[in-house]
């Protein structure tokens, strides 16, 4: 076997072997190239110069300047910062190496690094206005780091918003920054806001744990729970160590199995049981607003079941409170204010309701409701006899003869006059509630809410004393007294 030595190479014959001199002349020739493609703002193909440049003659710092300069104009700072840093080990004193690196660190967020570097730029070069005002610049991202940290401990996330908006202005590439502007922005409810950072991050950077993170949150905070554990899993996947995805994973699957018993237990009616499961579920985090507002709402029906209407409505009023747009409580808590009688707050929600998703079903609720108002604000003849609105026609005669005698004018002559104009009153409200109730046509427009004043016989021209004597049998001689048996104490006679 022949040694290499002896091995005949044949030379690619366009292969040549040039001079220093002359890769000097090449690269040059390549950087005037690169100059004039990054003067038109193409820096794709400036890019590509710069780099035969450099390959012609790795040891020469202006070309990885140059390719720096590109490779910012690009967003590719990181690659351009190696080029910035390799320029400056090349040369020291290469002042624009010094600030393009400065820049770079300022643009990925690490603004003490920038210092440095725009301070190395004022030791070269003392009146560069321009590294001047890039130290401000650094020193302004650090005290909006500064801001942001504190505003993050006390948890005003609109402050923290504010100053990662203010840093981003010099800090564009930092991808510590915009996660902690996401999640700030989940915390306060902006999810498309927070999710479209997020997704902005994971473009460029599929495995970014803490923007999957909070693509994870805004899912979670959105009621999404299933798809939520998922991210948090790969967030965990990327990043072991994230402690917010861990935390924030543990809860999501608390929360789910909390809630999904509590709805099994309603199913079942086992009501006192899922009322507990609901209060349990709702102390798990208090930051989900969503689903905390649907756990609540939950609880209310529950305590609609269990006839704890004034609890009820109180949880489904937190429930609005965290979520204004959740119609399922507002009609929860209108059926609520209904069974209460409590119609003017129940027309309100009806209302609310109707607004906002006009079906239908949510228009029959409402009219339902402002009939009942409209009759709540009637004389309620029911109540005036004492009886129930599904009392028997036996029923309301009892009723009448009861509180007709109870009333009567003449048990009551030697009353104070204002207890005898008192209970005169009474006694006239006793003969129209009989009047309307035992009459199967007025009771049907009573109940049904119309107007009775409509009807031929006026409610405003009866006699009550006619009702009462029709209905004791006064007529046609026969007559009735109230004597006393004592002091405050009648007893009724019929002639």
């Amino acid at each position: 076997m022949a040694d290499v030595d002896d091995c005949d190479v044949t030379m690619d014959p366009e292969m040549e072997i040039l001079s220093d001199e002359e890769l000097e002349r090449e690269a040059e020739s390549f950087k005037e190239q690169g100059n004039a493609y990054y003067i038109k703002k193409d820096y794709s193909e400036a890019f590509e110069y710069y780099t035969k440049a450099i390959d012609m003659c790795p040891k020469n710092a202006s070309y990885y300047g140059n390719r720096a300069a590109t490779l910012m104009m690009l967003s590719r700072h990181r690659d351009a910062l190696e080029d910035a840093q390799q320029a400056v080990r090349l040369d020291d004193t290469f002042m624009k190496g010094h600030l393009r690196e400065g820049k770079c660190h300022l643009s990925l967020g690490n603004a003490m690094a920038a210092r440095r570097c725009f301070r190395k730029v004022l030791e070269l070069e003392p009146d560069n206005s321009q590294a001047q005002q890039e130290v401000k610049n650094a020193d302004s991202v650090l005290e909006y780091e500064k801001m942001a940290e504190i505003g993050f401990e006390k948890r005003d996330f609109r402050m923290v918003v504010f100053c990662m908006d203010r840093a981003l202005e010099s800090a564009s590439a930092c991808h510590r920054f915009k996660v902690l502007k996401a999640e700030c922005l989940a915390m306060l409810g902006r999810y498309p806001e927070a999710q479209s950072v997020a997704s902005d991050i994971l473009r460029m950077d599929s495995t970014n744990g803490d923007a999957l993170y909070v693509r994870g949150l805004c899912l979670y905070y959105e009621d999404c729970i299933d798809k939520a554990v998922q991210f948090f899993v790969q967030a965990l996947r990327m990043a072991p160590d994230h402690e917010k995805a861990r935390l924030a994973c543990r809860n999501a699957k608390a929360l789910k199995a909390k809630k999904e018993d509590g709805n099994k237990a309603f199913k079942e009616g086992n009501f006192d049981e899922a009322y507990q499961l609901y209060s349990e579920a709702l102390t798990i985090d208090p930051n989900n607003i969503k689903t905390n507002a649907k756990l609540f709402c939950n609880r209310g029906t529950v305590g609609s079941k269990l006839k704890k209407l004034d609890q009820a409505i109180e949880d489904c009023t937190k429930a609005i409170k965290l979520d204004e747009t959740y119609i399922k409580a507002y009609l929860r808590r209108a059926q609520c204010y209904m069974d209460k009688e409590e119609y003017e707050e129940a027309v309100r929600d009806y209302e609310k309701v109707y607004q906002t998703e006009k079906t239908k079903e949510h228009k029959h609720l409402l009219k339902n409701a402002q009939l009942e108002l409209k009759k709540s604000k009637r004389k309620d003849y029911y109540k005036v006899l004492g009886v129930d609105k599904n009392a028997t026609e036996d029923e309301i005669k009892k009723a009448y003869r009861k509180r007709a005698l109870m009333h009567h004018p003449d048990r009551h002559s030697s009353a104070s006059a204002e207890v005898q104009k008192e209970e005169e009153k009474k006694f006239k409200e006793v003969g129209e509630a009989f009047t309307v109730l035992s009459d199967p046509k007025k009771k049907s427009r009573y109940d049904s809410g119309q107007d009775l004043e409509d009807d031929a016989g006026n409610m405003g021209d009866f006699d009550a004393n006619n009702i009462f004597k029709a209905f004791f049998g006064g007529g046609g001689g026969q007559g009735y007294t109230f004597e006393a048996s004592g002091p405050g104490n009648f007893f009724f006679q019929f002639g």
